[in-house]
């Protein structure tokens, strides 16, 4: 008799989270966007917060200029925060909040937005990033110096300890070392690195006996790149060495507390604008180093859209990155297994490869005093990592599909007429200040003059920040307003540049380079000037640095001094340095009201024959709006040919063609 039974099914692991780094234009829009991809089988929310609330300006500021709602939601005030999470139960939802330098205000904000919907606080679940050292390092959305940032982000953990104990209150984020250039070592060190500085403080902050499921609520925000059986091997690594460091230095006795916890979103340096469908390949490719070990499987997980070399992403888009977690998940059978690498000759040999390198570096900055002290030398090692990247993808060593090689190809029919990616309506700035304006209007002054003032005295004698912040949220405060008092409080801080006076040991293939600057700068009787900046709030900075870094040792004279700076300030600075050429990064996609106003300031200054050269996601018709406004060179990520570049400043400040 044939049986006729069902076989059982085998039994799964439960999936990573699904999230998807959403957030823009307004509040309104993000929270409509959020509620899609929730009935799509999201699983968790990641919330993109625009530049201005990263860097704890006012939607009004003069910096805020352009960058309002372009590369995630606004948020100035509780208002915004309440709008961003209508109609969604904060009490059942696991919310990751990607914030740093304010990550005190935002979670204060979302407490009590969590409040007003009746929640109980302490079954909040979710994160914020909270991590300034990385911010200092690679992102720039840092606000004060770091020894008080240090203090900002134990405050919130010893605050989530009492209050709210499903909270991670740190996310340790390598995920921009990497995008800085980082090797999968230094990617280690360096994480590792900030996490001890953070636990060392929390130490003095929390009771003993609380401190161990402290160090179990710290989580890490990884990325994760093409080379997938090293990223793998990597995250066996972290996962290896965080579990040695709470047992030998912190004494951690329970395995659940020194568990690696971590999320993912796999790499976007490694995305490109030529060819971009080949994007979708290298997704999904690279989600396989942080799903397919389950030993160091990756707690949730985001994927970037195949278009954010190109824009802004449409929800379409990231509707296509939500559904390859889904059928990884679902339809694969990689969560029936146990780990598939364990006992592999070849994956234990890479990893205890890497531990050794990441201990060496860890070592390194244990002697200078830790990551606080050796910030200046992890931005130094990051810009010379990456300029060895770019080397190689120049000189043809590493191979990039569409980049470097097999460059012939047929149309994308995936970019259609609206160009692939998604604008942000200029009205959106105008729409926001305006409800800025009308909330300052409505609050009252006195209650808020009060918090403030609460905010300010607990800052200075070095209280624990949280409990009047979240009073300044209630109250009616602004982003604007609780940053400010920081700044007052603590002063604002200028992060490291990493590129050095003295050239580097990698002038090979530079002397025709060399030659030409040094000929061109004997006609302009002194030496050819670079004059490298960065207007606005974008701290995506790696650009800026591998321009100054390889002008550097092609024999210019260089001046840059970094992020976050007005036109105004780098029209003064062209006209105090004498510079010969202006070159400027950006990548928030606020290039048009950035250069306008810089090209105006430009010629109002006498400066109007000085070439400007800009750099960043821009699209063919923003381009050729920005030639319109008098821009000399512009280029995109599809330019990675850095000595053409230098080529082309060089003939920029020759006499000749510069009067021409």
């Amino acid at each position: 008799m044939t049986d006729t039974t069902t076989p059982a099914s085998p039994t799964k692991d439960k999936p990573w989270l699904f999230r998807t780094y959403a957030g823009h234009s307004t509040a309104e829009k993000s929270n409509a966007l959020y509620r899609m991809n929730l009935a799509k089988g999201q699983t968790g929310l990641s919330v993109a917060f625009d530049l201005p609330t990263q860097t704890g300006y006012d939607s009004d500021h003069v910096l805020s200029r352009g960058e309002v709602g372009k590369v995630g939601v606004p948020v100035c005030h509780l208002g915004d925060m309440r709008t961003l999470f209508d109609q969604i139960p904060l009490e059942q939802m696991n919310t990751s909040m990607t914030i740093n330098a304010p990550a005190p205000w935002l979670l204060s904000l979302y407490i009590a937005v969590a409040e007003e919907q009746g929640a109980d606080i302490s079954k909040l679940q979710g994160t914020v990033q909270n991590d300034l050292v990385k911010e200092y390092l690679s992102r720039g959305t840092y606000i004060c110096p770091p020894k008080p940032s240090l203090a900002m982000i134990t405050d919130v953990a010893a605050y989530t300890r009492e209050n709210l104990p499903k909270w991670n209150p740190m996310n340790v984020c390598s995920y921009h070392l990497q995008e800085a250039g980082a090797t999968p070592e230094q990617e280690l060190a360096f994480a590792l690195a900030t996490a001890i500085a953070v636990l060392d403080d929390l130490k003095t902050k929390v009771p003993a006996e609380g401190f161990p499921a402290m160090v179990g609520r710290i989580s890490f925000f990884v990325n994760a790149g093409i080379r997938f059986v090293t990223e793998m091997c990597k995250m066996r690594a972290f996962t290896e060495l965080w579990d040695e460091i709470c047992r030998e230095r912190y004494g951690i006795e329970e395995e659940k507390y020194r568990r690696f916890r971590y999320g993912v979103q796999v790499n976007s340096l490694g995305l490109t604008e030529q060819q971009p469908e080949n994007n979708v390949y290298r997704i999904l490719i690279e989600m396989l180093a942080v799903t397919l070990s389950k030993n160091a499987r990756a707690r949730a997980v985001q994927l970037p859209a195949w278009n954010e070399a190109l824009g802004l992403p449409r929800p379409w888009d990231q509707q296509w990155s939500l559904r390859m977690q889904q059928i990884m998940a679902y339809e694969t059978d990689l969560l029936e297994y146990g780990d598939l690498f364990d006992g592999n000759p070849a994956v234990t040999a890479k990893v205890e490869a890497l531990k050794d390198g990441a201990r060496q570096e860890l070592a390194m900055i244990d002697s200078m005093g830790g990551a606080i002290a050796a910030i200046d030398y992890m931005k130094e090692r990051l810009v010379d990592s990456h300029a060895a990247r770019i080397g190689g993808i120049e000189t043809g060593a590493t191979t990039i599909v569409g980049v470097n090689r097999w460059t012939e190809a047929e149309p994308s029919p995936l970019l259609g007429s609206d160009g692939g990616i998604m604008t942000v309506d200029p009205e959106v700035e105008e729409n926001q200040i305006a409800r800025l304006q009308a909330w300052r209007a409505s609050r009252d002054d006195a209650a808020v003059k009060a918090a403030l003032e609460t905010l300010r005295a607990d800052a200075a004698a070095g209280r624990n920040i949280m409990p009047a912040s979240i009073a300044a949220a209630k109250a009616g405060v602004t982003t604007g307003e609780w940053a400010g008092v920081m700044r007052a409080v603590h002063g604002e801080y200028r992060g490291p540049t990493g590129v050095l006076r003295s050239p580097s040991n990698r002038l090979d293939g530079l002397d025709d380079i060399r030659a030409a600057v040094d000929t061109v700068s004997s006609r302009l009787g002194r030496r050819l000037k670079l004059l490298v900046g960065k207007p606005g709030l974008d701290g995506h900075s790696n650009g800026a640095e591998q321009i100054a870094f390889r002008a550097r040792d092609c024999g210019m004279d260089i001046t840059y001094e970094g992020i976050r700076l007005t036109p105004e300030q780098i029209v003064a600075q062209a006209l105090e340095q004498e510079a010969h050429v202006v070159g400027l990064s950006i990548l928030s996609g606020s290039h048009i009201p950035l250069m306008k106003d810089l090209m105006e300031r430009m010629r109002a200054a006498g400066l109007g024959d000085v070439p400007v050269v800009v750099g960043g996601i821009i699209p063919d018709e923003d381009a050729e709006l920005l030639k319109s406004f008098g821009v000399a060179r512009i280029y995109t990520p599809k330019d990675f040919e850095l000595n053409r570049i230098m080529m082309d400043i060089v003939a920029l400040a020759t006499p000749s063609e510069a009067a021409a």
